[in-house]
């Protein structure tokens, strides 16, 4: 939670608590006048609405937007913000929010260029936690390291031996294990591979060489000890404070257990939930321990709902885990992995929706988005209504089945963060099938509902870096010049609404928050400079310098906070 909730500060002689000012229950409908500011939301068909003032009444919705010249009315407290921006709350449409902060409270080797630099910041990590049973982590990436084949097990045991070692890769979908992990989970050469899963094996042989895909990382997993109820309240915290840092106010968080479900919990009891969660359960027996019957209604004034359940089609192009038509251009034996096959994948869905719950199935590869196409076609002939049936990522789509996006009214969650990997794409799909890659303009152009997210923390949660990617192509370097398979890149509206309109639809939380609009909560962040004018790098070095949730400022320093109506008068006899 960041500090300056708790900060005090004196206002005419009072002394008050920033993040409560806004709370204090007063007799006029409007508590607070939101000034002098830049502002703007987007709406989901691009539209743009700008403003000069906002009013936030007691419930913290806002109840007005006011243009220059309209007159400001008489609030108990008032914000100069002096002709800053004000956009609306940022969305990140798909994270692991629990992960996210364990791994910044874990062994993070996200940023490392190379294996023996790995290995050094591992055994670093293990000398100075000397008591810890195993050592575990996230992070590591063997393309940023050069590296043609997956880590083994031998390397790892050269950084640390006496304890078992368990490493997430930074999309998620491998794991790399040292051989007393390895030992512990009983996988030796006559372990099979299981369905939707891959051991690496040694060169030559069926010996496990230390890096596990997909389903097989659970054959680890299951022997890694489970965070206690406190260690996940720090992780909710960390990862809360880190999004709030972007100015991100709202998530779709996928793939939740009723153990962060009852952090989340703990959370709002305690008035410490500050954003806004949209959760998925990671399979059909969390979703019925935590919705029962049906999705969850919305609780602590709109910050948390289970929508309903997230499932896993296939694997990461990274990994050659993405499940796709024709083989990879760099393994002519491998299609990639199929998690779920199709009747499961119907019943899934099918088991869901009979209860009212929203389903996202994460498809990377093209004939997983085939696959999941098909399914929503089926199911929408038998559960009518407004689903918003989703699909995660979709990072290769054949161009044949991209007109299929827009049929029942899919709602598409993408990653602009993507197109940084470039490279990898191109060595994984080779030339021919590079034009299917992250086709955000053409799923959109489909009549599909489009929503942007990070993967975090397979990447860093910075919507506004997110999206700079998106209407250039280029990653942080601004490579390569003039973006790759430009023809996709979005306009700089359809971004900023896939980040807060968009993706609040997304989670069937429009009308609710994702607007600066009448009626919907007063989540909004504030910026030095016009994000709709800022050019892509400043873009990406663009930071928050407020963010308000509720009406409620929960981030960034708070001296200049508010003036009360009375300074308003007494400056008025002045005049």
């Amino acid at each position: 939670m960041s500090r300056s909730v708790r900060k005090t500060l004196p206002v005419r002689g009072r002394v008050v608590c920033a993040a409560a000012l806004v709370l204090t229950a007063a007799p006029a409908l409007a508590d607070t006048l939101v000034d002098n500011v830049n502002g703007m939301s987007v709406a989901r068909d691009g539209s743009v609405t700008r403003f000069t003032g906002l009013v936030v009444g007691k419930d913290g919705k806002i109840v007005q937007l006011l243009k220059r010249n309209d007159k400001r009315p008489r609030t108990d407290y008032r914000v100069d913000e002096a002709g800053r921006s004000v956009i609306p709350g940022m969305i990140d449409s798909h994270v692991n929010l629990m992960d996210l902060g364990f791994t910044a409270l874990t062994l993070d080797l996200s940023g490392i260029h190379s294996l023996i630099e790995a290995q050094a910041k591992i055994a670093e990590y293990a000398s100075k936690f000397p008591d810890r049973a195993w050592i575990v982590g996230r992070g590591w990436d063997q393309s940023d390291w050069g590296l043609s084949h997956m880590p083994t097990a031998a390397q790892l045991d050269a950084a640390v031996s006496d304890r078992p070692v368990w490493l997430t890769s930074r999309d998620g979908h491998a794991g790399w294990a040292n051989s007393k992990a390895l030992a512990l989970a009983g996988i030796t050469a006559a372990t099979t591979d299981p369905a939707g899963g891959r051991i690496e094996r040694g060169a030559g042989g069926k010996a496990p060489a230390g890096v596990l895909v997909d389903q097989a990382m659970a054959l680890v997993e299951a022997r890694v000890p489970p965070p206690r109820p406190e260690d996940r309240d720090l992780a909710f915290a960390t990862a809360q404070d880190i999004l709030l840092k972007h100015g991100v106010t709202a998530v779709g968080d996928m793939g939740i257990t009723i153990e962060d479900w009852q952090a989340y919990r703990r959370a709002g009891d305690a008035d410490k939930l500050l954003i806004r969660i949209m959760a998925y359960a990671s399979d059909v027996d969390n979703m019925a321990l935590i919705g029962g019957p049906g999705p969850t209604p919305w609780l602590y004034d709109d910050r948390l709902r289970l929508d309903g359940l997230a499932l896993r089609l296939d694997g990461a192009l990274g990994s050659h885990g993405a499940w796709l038509k024709a083989p990879y251009a760099d393994n002519a034996k491998s299609t990639g992995l199929q998690r779920l096959d199709s009747t499961q994948l119907r019943n899934l869905m099918s088991r869901a929706a009979i209860d009212n719950f929203q389903v996202a199935v994460e498809a990377n590869g093209d004939a997983a988005a085939a696959d999941v196409l098909g399914a929503i076609e089926e199911n929408a002939q038998t559960y009518k209504g407004d689903r918003r049936w989703r699909v995660e990522h979709a990072g290769v789509v054949d161009a044949a089945d991209v007109a299929r996006f827009g049929k029942d009214g899919a709602v598409v969650s993408m990653l602009p963060a993507a197109v940084a990997e470039h490279a990898m794409a191109e060595a994984r799909l080779g030339p021919s099938r590079l034009g299917d890659a992250y086709p955000w303009k053409s799923i959109a152009a489909s009549g599909a509902h489009l929503a942007f997210g990070s993967g975090a923390p397979a990447e860093e949660p910075d919507p506004l870096a997110g999206i700079a990617t998106a209407i250039t192509r280029e990653d942080s370097a601004g490579q390569p010049f003039g973006g790759w398979q430009s023809q996709e890149a979005v306009s700089r509206e359809q971004a900023f609404a896939a980040y807060t309109s968009g993706a609040a639809y997304a989670g069937f939380a429009d009308g609710r928050f994702g607007e600066i609009a009448p009626g919907q909560r007063a989540d909004f962040v504030v910026l030095e400079k016009d994000p709709l004018l800022a050019g892509p790098d400043e873009l990406r070095k663009m930071k928050p310098t407020e963010v308000w949730i509720g009406g409620r400022q929960v981030f960034g320093p708070a001296e200049r906070f508010l003036l009360g109506n009375e300074d308003d008068r007494q400056n008025e006899k002045g005049r």
